[in-house]
């Protein structure tokens, strides 16, 4: 009647092996080290740099107990957090000769002591937040109708270049916020507009509408473009705050989207909001220019002659030397988009840009009169500038649409196109929240949250020894593997432990036991009215199960609706809530029930069982067990 298959205890010791194993990490805490990434594209970190990062660290006479290279990184483990510091002081004067043009970001950070075999099985701690660890926190908000705006602006423009080159007279064209408004004087004349914009600008609606003699019409930026651009201009924000954070020196910075408008920005170990807040907010511009071609600029890229006046010489992504000329011919400001592409005839990677109005005209003149000659478009970042391409000019280009190909491989097109796009930010944003947790009181965090934890497992796993007897501690038993599954689950998922995180671990404790609990007094339940011990355990487990079963689906409807409408420490709350849930379902009754037939079915004529005294309706008349 009590007694589980086989097959049963095998998923039971299976789960408690994995669960283990990736629980495990979590125990052997971190230790600091340094960590040394690429701060450029054509920035390779390899063995070469690993041989670098070793000798730098010899002659500094600094003894690291690790140094490897992981992926795209290398990372230097040493002993103490003064051995910490002095290392990255070591590798940043070897690596970083150049501050102010960074090959390399030598940054600070904290590794797990994980045993070797554990890392072979993929067995990784979680990541620990940043109430946890310390740092600095950022809410961002993106205003999305300043992108709007820019957006139509830049159609405006695009608008009256069309419309000039369709020789469509109208009588005015101007920007009310969002909208572009056009007056004509003949329905004709605003038919053959309305012909233009739907060929050439899809992304506009347009409403007519009389305005005095003459006939206005207003265009919009449709809904589901308005959308698209919204979603272009968060990511490109994104990916430009991803490079400048770089500069700060953050091994495992967070950056992602909260909701249709806010970027979190979390840097664990920084603490210097000041600076923190100049790198975020800081702007870069994009310029394209002439390449000088002449004789004298030749040999000054060759480093046997001087700069020419009227040029300036910068470095190419590769590191070559271009000489370029100092007159600008197009800003940032005149590029609309970047996206990489094909090549139709040769289906060679390619960046194409769709330029603005201005931009077009500027540039069709310019590559008219420079056929042959090579256009240099560079990035500028704080005064710095680097050339991102230079391209030949084949023949005249209009239209607004540039395609940049030449050597490059598909990845290279892909980072051109995002350079191109995330020199600098898409729309303006302004932070609304703003958090420093120092390192010690990260370090109180962690204390005081394993101890609220340990203490109410161990209350609990008293109250329930005392009261239940043997049943009890099957009980804590159970309660015990529920804890390590919960961190192996968190462990494999990768997940942030949070504070509100650890607060949802101590909740679940106290919420796990009481599958438990309804088990046990079912089971006091059937021996009060005169059941077998034997028939007492298999009837109480049966009807509790549909009881317990309604009682965490409930709860975990309400976890499931904080996850989804929660943000920020109410999500890192309920992810842990709901994951509690499903492993107490898993202990509570399954675990607990091996452990139970294990020691009680292998007994064909039980007499009582230890589950603490029963007490019948009437007071005098007890059942007293084991």
């Amino acid at each position: 009647m009590n007694r589980y298959p086989i097959w049963k205890y095998a998923i039971i010791l299976v789960a408690l092996l994995v669960g283990a194993i990736y629980a495990l990490p979590n125990f052997f805490g971190e230790s600091p080290a340094v960590q040394v990434l690429s701060a450029k594209p054509q920035v390779k970190v390899d063995s070469g740099t690993l041989g670098q990062v070793e000798a730098a660290l010899k002659a500094a006479a600094i003894a690291a107990d690790q140094v490897t290279l992981d992926g795209a990184s290398i990372k230097v483990r040493v002993g103490s957090p003064e051995a910490q510091l002095k290392a990255k002081e070591a590798l940043q004067k070897a690596l970083v000769p150049d501050p102010a043009n960074p090959s390399y970001v030598v940054a600070l950070n904290l590794l797990n002591r994980s045993p070797a075999w554990l890392t072979s099985l993929h067995a990784s701690p979680m990541y620990l937040g940043l109430d946890l660890r310390g740092g600095v926190h950022f809410m961002l908000q993106v205003d999305m109708q300043a992108a709007l705006a820019k957006r139509a602006e830049s159609l405006a423009g695009d608008l009256r270049t069309s419309l000039r080159e369709k020789n469509v007279r109208h009588s005015g064209i101007s920007r009310n916020n969002q909208t572009i408004e056009v007056r004509f004087k003949d329905a004709a004349t605003l038919d053959a507009a309305k012909a233009v914009l739907q060929d050439q600008f899809t992304d506009l609606q347009t409403v007519e509408a009389p305005d005095g003699t003459d006939i206005k019409l207003t265009a919009s930026i449709k809904p589901e473009a308005g959308r698209r651009i919204q979603e272009q201009a968060l990511k490109q924000n994104i990916t430009t705050l991803h490079n400048r954070i770089n500069e700060l020196g953050v091994a495992e910075p967070v950056i992602q989207q909260q909701g249709l408008d806010r970027i979190v920005v979390q840097l664990p170990g920084v603490q210097d909001t000041a600076k923190a807040k100049d790198i975020l907010g800081r702007t870069a511009t994009l310029e394209v220019r002439l390449v000088d071609e002449s004789t004298e600029a030749r040999a000054a890229e060759s480093g046997t002659g001087m700069v020419p006046f009227g040029s300036e010489r910068y470095l190419e992504r590769d590191g070559r030397p271009v000489i370029v000329k100092k007159q600008v011919i197009l800003t940032g400001e005149n590029l609309t988009d970047a996206q990489p592409g094909f090549d139709s005839q040769t289906q060679e990677p390619t960046v194409n840009l769709n330029l603005d109005a201005k931009g077009t005209r500027i540039f069709r003149d310019v590559t008219r009169e420079n056929v042959g000659k090579r256009m240099a478009i560079l990035l500028f970042e704080k005064g710095k500038g680097e050339v991102v391409t230079a391209p030949v000019i084949r023949t005249e280009i209009g239209g607004g649409r540039v395609q940049i190909s030449g050597a490059m491989t598909v990845v290279e097109a892909n980072d051109t196109a995002l350079l191109l796009r995330a020199g600098s930010l898409a729309a303006p944003m302004e932070i609304i929240e703003e958090t420093t947790i120092g390192p010690s009181l990260g370090a109180e965090n962690i204390a005081k949250g394993f101890n609220s934890v340990a203490w109410g497992f161990l209350a609990v796993a008293v109250f329930m020894c005392l009261y239940y007897m043997l049943f009890g501690i099957f009980s804590s038993l159970a309660l015990a593997f529920n804890l390590l599954l919960l961190v192996a689950v968190l462990s494999m998922l990768q997940a942030t432990l949070t504070l509100p995180g650890m607060a949802a671990m101590a909740l679940v404790l106290g919420m796990a036991i009481d599958a438990n609990v309804l088990i046990n007094e079912r089971v006091r339940e059937e021996l009060r009215n005169g059941a077998s011990a034997q028939a007492a355990i298999h009837t109480g487990y049966d009807r509790a199960w549909a009881t317990i079963f309604d009682s965490n689906i409930t709860t975990l409807i309400a976890g499931l609706a904080l996850l989804a409408f929660g943000s920020g420490p109410v999500r890192g709350f309920a992810v842990v809530h709901c994951l509690g849930i499903m492993t107490s379902m898993f202990s509570g009754v399954f675990f607990s029930r091996g452990l139970v037939n294990l020691w009680y079915g292998r007994k064909n004529r039980l007499k009582t069982v230890s589950i603490g005294t029963v007490w019948r309706p009437d007071a005098a008349n007890t059942l007293k067990t084991q």
